[in-house]
């Protein structure tokens, strides 16, 4: 299957479980990883046989601005739910959902989660 690759977008949010992040927020990436075949789209050089990947963008941005969840989980899962039903060329999605500044001590780069999704048919 043929990838569409979106990397390290970059969004301010506000999940969490902690209060703190709830009211001040925090910076998120997403990678997210779009299924299809592209062969078409290749061949004939017309968007309409691909997936926009500016649209699939701002899908991202919308959830991950949006309304506060708890868990990155969720973000994941939403995202993931809202591209398989927006596009219907796309057969799968692996979304990666990251935060890079948990309010969690220790020393890491970062703490994620990363999921993988098919249409049901």
């Amino acid at each position: 299957m043929d990838k569409i690759f979106l990397n390290q977008l970059q969004f301010y949010g506000f999940h969490g479980l902690m209060p703190e992040e709830k009211r001040l927020g925090q910076r998120f990436l997403v990678n997210v990883v779009l299924y299809t075949d592209l062969r078409k789209a290749g061949q004939t050089d017309d968007m309409l046989e691909s997936i926009h990947y500016g649209e699939a963008y701002e899908i991202v941005k919308r959830i991950v601005e949006g309304e506060s969840k708890n868990l990155i989980e969720a973000v994941a899962e939403d995202i993931a739910d809202t591209l398989l039903s927006s596009f219907y060329l796309l057969n799968a999605c692996t979304v990666k959902v990251i935060k890079p500044d948990p309010p969690i001590p220790g020393h890491y780069e970062s703490v994620a989660v990363e999921i993988y999704r098919e249409k049901t048919k």
